[in-house]
């Protein structure tokens, strides 16, 4: 397997910052027709990235967080997550093939077929699993957890909702510098918008990060899909400067990666009632997706993110440049 773009970009990192690749680089581009817009639509299609069908953000992220718990000493991962969380069931599938046992954290939301299925393979996934209902209930047992999964003097190491951590953020720092490269072969022009969910904020930083060092003037816009963590422009832009720092830290200089203050935009209209609560143009767009582009989105995250993209082009305000809608849906 190629090293990651990251390290090719900055190979001062090879030694500082391990890499696991747990998927098949780079992700396809294609247009979206059909779909009646303003603006030339593309899709980033990262629904295949892993092994065994996986795909999606989750993977990206654990390629760069596994390896570093390994070279804490870490023998348990730690995270959290509500009752149907594909990060929670992508962290227990790849942490156990890397030799990490799993515990999971996990707070209430509404159940449907879906959570109902995503909750067996949760239990089937071999990780130990902590029902704790409420977020204050999960901040208020986080001392007990790490207790409960501490071996000897050896802590879990703690991985945030969705592993949006700086570390975790270059995943999609990965993604951005992959569609630069594939904007100078000609496969797609560059966009003007780059649109993703946001239900931890972490792919939405990486992004700015990577497409600052591609050299591309693409902006992120980030339809907010969770009402139960801050994540508005200026939060997120403030992960993706601490993710800057850290490749610092770790030796490179990364120069042009600091995203501007434009460089991200949020947008919050297609929450709905809140996170995991389905909306009716969610569900139509998912229906219309895959009807016409062939795209298999799901009512959380995907589908409201394509909705608000339509809904926007449709009110002319995406500038009428070529938009990338980033398929960030993983498991199937």
């Amino acid at each position: 397997m190629p090293p990651p773009l990251l390290h090719r970009r900055c190979p001062e990192l090879a030694g500082s910052l391990p890499f696991l690749r747990l998927g098949r680089a780079p992700t396809p581009v294609r247009r979206l027709p059909g779909l009646g817009t303003r603006s030339e639509v593309w899709v980033k299609d990262e629904s295949g990235y892993g092994d065994g069908g996986w795909g999606g953000n989750k993977v990206r992220k654990l390629e760069w967080l596994l390896p570093e718990a390994r070279r804490r000493g870490a023998r348990t991962i730690l995270t959290v997550g509500g009752l149907g969380t594909n990060w929670g069931l992508a962290a227990a599938r790849y942490a156990r093939e890397a030799g990490l046992d799993v515990a999971l954290g996990l707070i209430d939301h509404p159940v449907d077929e879906h959570v109902r299925a995503q909750l067996e393979r949760l239990r089937d996934s071999g990780a130990t699993l902590h029902f704790l209902h409420t977020r204050t209930r999960l901040i208020l047992a986080a001392p007990w957890l790490f207790a409960r999964h501490a071996q000897g003097r050896t802590l879990p190491y703690y991985l945030p909702a969705g592993g949006s951590s700086p570390l975790g953020a270059l995943g999609a720092v990965e993604t951005a510098l992959e569609l630069g490269v594939q904007v100078e072969a000609g496969e797609l022009p560059e966009p003007t918008w780059l649109v993703t969910a946001v239900g931890s904020g972490g792919t939405a930083a990486g992004l700015a990060v990577g497409l600052r060092l591609a050299g591309l003037r693409t902006r992120v816009l980030g339809i907010v899909v969770n009402d139960t963590l801050r994540l508005d422009a200026a939060t997120l832009l403030g992960l993706a400067r601490r993710s800057t720092a850290l490749l610092r830290a770790r030796g490179a200089e990364p120069g042009r990666g600091e995203p501007a203050p434009d460089a991200i935009r949020t947008e919050t209209a297609w929450l709905g009632d809140g996170y995991a609560h389905p909306t009716a143009a969610a569900d139509r767009v998912l229906a219309r997706a895959s009807a016409q582009t062939g795209l298999t989105l799901e009512r959380t995250y995907t589908a409201k993110a394509l909705a608000a993209l339509l809904d926007l082009d449709a009110a002319g305000r995406l500038d009428g440049g070529p938009v990338v809608f980033l398929q960030t849906h993983g498991p199937r």
